[in-house]
């Protein structure tokens, strides 16, 4: 039996299209086109006619992403999904189980943060923006079997 949900190839075309009607229903002459600048970016909510021109989304909801996937890409692949050290490359490198309170409690958040900059053993360094390495060690304390201490 054949699939009706829609290719990839068919979810970007309609995407585009859409996109571009968008543009042509924006250009309707009455208003002057602005030019985009990079001062654009992450700006309050602002109106404009009638319309509402949407907010940049919180940087605190952007930094939580960003080390969401930071772990996921990075992290989980040694020290697993939750750190206990179960992850696809774990049994190669050895990874430690990150959720082990005596683990926990002998290391300080200024280690976890030059271990992941630095690298340590089998684990390459990382060179993360000062909030997405902030994250990340807060992201390994949270992990703390037990509840943090």
């Amino acid at each position: 039996m054949r699939s009706t949900a829609p290719t990839r190839g068919a979810r970007a075309a309609a995407s585009l299209l859409a996109g571009a009607a968008l543009a042509l229903a924006a250009c309707d002459g009455s208003q002057a086109t602005r030019t985009w600048q990079p001062t654009d970016h992450d700006q309050p909510v602002r109106q404009q006619g009638n319309a509402q021109m949407p907010a940049a989304p919180a940087q605190s909801a952007n930094a939580d992403m960003l080390v969401s996937f930071t772990w996921e890409r990075d992290c989980s692949q040694c020290h697993g999904p939750g750190g206990r050290g179960d992850g696809p490359q774990a049994a190669m490198v050895h990874a430690p189980d990150l959720t082990r309170p005596e683990w926990q409690d002998a290391v300080t958040d200024e280690q976890i943060a030059a271990v992941v900059t630095q690298g340590r053993n089998k684990m390459p360094s990382f060179d993360l923006p000062p909030r997405t390495l902030q994250g990340i060690v807060r992201k390994v304390r949270s992990l703390r079997r037990g509840g943090p201490r």
